[in-house]
């Protein structure tokens, strides 16, 4: 049964025959069986669309689709996490709309579950401790090496900033160089400033 059902979700339902109706339980088919371990969707923001990914363990990816593609971020879930990767928006509702409520200004913190499997060595620690940064404040590059245990290596934190899979929920924003300034960003500068502003954290 599992594998003519992924024959059926890479082949598609039948164009014929109720596609919505057919491709959801298609769906739900896939994710009751577990042959779904990565959910991911698209969604919009006020910086371009976001590609949003979750594993049974929580957000493993968000991507800015302004600065890589969908199919470029779908492969590298395929080839780091797993090749049984579906878009699936339901499994993503929460996850979207606490973003939209951050973007709006209504969220000053996230409720949703993580999974770091995309995050390995020190920086492990250098998110940890970003994900704890607060809402409208902010840290140097600096500070953060010094809490995640390595006070001289704050170029190792801010590649591991540079690489964190998870921004926004892991607000790596909230990181600036010494003397405030922006300094580089995933989705760059622009939009770093735009989330200080919007936190209202007096910087940018």
């Amino acid at each position: 049964m599992n594998d003519r059902l992924e024959t059926e979700l890479r082949r598609g339902p039948d164009a014929d025959v109720g596609v919505g109706e057919a491709a959801s339980r298609l769906l739900d088919r896939a994710l009751d069986e577990g042959l779904v371990s990565v959910a991911y969707a698209r969604t919009d923001s006020p910086f371009g669309d976001l590609l949003v990914a979750a594993t049974p363990r929580g957000i493993v990816r968000i991507g800015f689709l302004h600065t890589e593609t969908e199919e470029s971020v779908v492969g590298q879930l395929a080839e780091r996490l797993s090749p049984r990767v579906l878009h699936a928006p339901a499994r993503l509702d929460d996850a979207r709309r606490e973003l939209d409520e951050y973007f709006d200004g209504r969220r000053k913190r996230f409720q949703l579950r993580t999974d770091r499997a995309l995050i390995h060595g020190f920086a492990r620690a250098v998110l940890a401790r970003t994900a704890r940064i607060p809402y409208g404040s902010y840290l140097t590059y600096g500070e953060v090496a010094a809490e995640a245990g390595s006070p001289r290596a704050h170029r190792a934190a801010g590649n591991a900033l540079a690489h964190n899979p998870i921004p926004i929920v892991i607000p790596c924003h909230r990181v600036l160089r010494s003397g405030g300034l922006i300094g580089n960003y995933g989705g760059g500068p622009e939009m770093k400033a735009a989330l200080l502003r919007l936190e209202g954290a007096g910087v940018g």
